[in-house]
């Protein structure tokens, strides 16, 4: 091989990596919000589980620090699941489990009426249905959702337009 040979080949390589570049960051930043969604769907879950095997109260809840709820309706630094029996909307002793966040890569907001699921020993979750919002902190092109009714039923399903412009910061 001569060496205009090699250097056409890695003009080509070249070129070839730089238009791939932005598909792969698009499709990278799909995969994160289905990992966020699929983990809060998760942890909801289990939390209900929680509440219905012990047969207490199992908080759900926003957390900064990962051993108290933050009275907030973002999401992205993380979350805690614990049980409350004193119902002051903070973990009786350490945490059942803890969540690290995604605030580097995610937004995660609640509807701002209900920054907290409260499981009861029968498995409902009495209040405002929930809804959080998992978009993309370089754009909202796409948004999903995960959704918690009165009843305790936790389920996933893609963002509406409008929910999208309500996530940006």
């Amino acid at each position: 091989m001569t060496l205009i040979e090699q250097i056409m080949v890695l003009l080509i390589i070249a070129a070839v990596t730089s238009m791939s570049i932005p598909v792969m960051a698009k499709l990278l930043g799909r995969n994160h919000l289905q990992v966020a969604q699929a983990d809060f769907i998760a942890a909801l879950r289990h939390a209900r589980e929680t509440a219905i095997m012990s047969g207490r109260r199992t908080l759900f809840c926003p957390s900064r620090d990962g051993s108290s709820c933050s009275n907030d309706a973002r999401w992205e630094d993380g979350w805690l699941l614990a049980h409350d029996a004193d119902h002051n909307d903070q973990p009786d002793n350490r945490p059942l489990r803890v969540g690290s966040g995604y605030r580097d890569k995610l937004i995660i907001r609640s509807s701002s009426a209900r920054p907290i699921v409260r499981f009861h020993p029968d498995g409902t979750a009495h209040g405002s249905n929930l809804t959080l919002l998992f978009c993309q902190r370089s754009g909202a092109e796409r948004v999903l959702s995960v959704v918690v009714s009165n009843a305790g039923r936790v389920r996933g399903a893609p963002g509406s337009t409008a929910q999208a412009a309500s996530c940006k910061e």
